[in-house]
């Protein structure tokens, strides 16, 4: 039975583990050397492709082990239960995460300027650490709100992902505990558990570690950035969802974040493991990815 008299503490627990949020506001003009790296990185930027997942059932959630309470298997709370097998119609994802410089893109096609705290992250990691334009152009996407997520994959005919198909792609059919199996996560496979005195980010880019992929061939469906989901965050919707193409709540306080981020702990990159946090706030810890409906003959 699910215990709701958790969720207080779990969503503070989560907000915690994905880092510091701040409210959106919109960026003020960057000043004239600030602008033309801002726009080298976007001209650096090259979308990746994306992977079909085909029509099927997957298992969603977690099954109790009360018989190992603390192994990797171990749900991280109750609201990655009870575990149901769902089935997807066929579609189609980002085979890495939107970078840095798709996203820069989508701010100059709109007029935008970057939000201040990507402006400010951006003149540190330049002047003080020499991050080049080539690399940043290749890093995730961050400091992006849920609704700008959403807006970026609705100018590529896209969508963001749902909660269930984003599981799925980082799963796969047999129910993978991290996207590429049952191992303990390292750094061969996944950008996690890591931190800096200034609290910058550390990150990779969008199209590596090759050996941490999902079933399907994904990049980062755990750690490097948590990512947006479409659905509202519901911590007892698994007690009730439909089985076929579940949608998510109606309505809720929180969009879904799915993955895990450079900063988390090992948990947090199981591929069933659940938060979420306000689509208003900007973090150092959330991107997205897109994804897209493929019409087929469904049985």
């Amino acid at each position: 039975m699910l215990d709701f008299r958790r969720w207080p503490a779990i969503a503070c627990s989560f907000i915690v583990i994905l880092g510091t949020f701040t409210l959106t506001a919109a960026g003020s003009q960057p000043s004239p050397e600030l602008a033309s790296h801002i726009t080298a990185i976007a001209e650096l930027a090259r979308p990746s492709a994306m992977v079909p997942i085909p029509a099927g059932a997957f298992p969603y959630g977690s099954k109790s082990v009360p018989t190992a309470p603390y192994g990797n298997w171990t749900p991280f709370d109750d609201t990655e239960l009870p575990q149901h097998h769902v089935w997807l119609d066929a579609y189609e994802i980002d085979r890495d995460e939107i970078s840095l410089g798709e996203y820069l893109v989508f701010l100059q096609q709109r007029n935008h300027h970057p939000s201040n705290e990507l402006q400010k992250l951006l003149w540190h990691v330049i002047t003080i650490h020499f991050i080049s334009d080539e690399t940043l152009t290749r890093w995730p996407a961050l400091y992006v709100t849920w609704a700008e997520a959403n807006a970026l994959c609705a100018a590529r005919d896209a969508r963001l992902p749902t909660e269930a198909e984003w599981e799925k792609a980082a799963r796969g059919s047999e129910g993978n505990l991290f996207p590429w199996g049952e191992s303990s996560p390292n750094a061969t496979l996944a950008m996690f558990g890591q931190h800096h005195v200034h609290e910058i980010p550390i990150l990779a880019s969008v199209d590596s570690l090759d050996q941490g992929r999902s079933p399907y061939g994904l990049h980062h469906m755990a750690g490097n950035v948590a990512e947006w989901v479409h659905d509202w965050f519901g911590p007892d919707y698994y007690a009730y969802m439909p089985e076929r193409n579940p949608p998510g709540p109606a309505r809720g306080r929180y969009k879904g974040v799915r993955g895990g981020s450079w900063k988390s702990a090992r948990i947090m990159l199981r591929t069933a493991t659940r938060g979420g946090a306000s689509p208003n706030q900007r973090s150092a810890t959330v991107g997205f990815r897109c994804a897209r409906s493929l019409i087929t003959n469904a049985p």
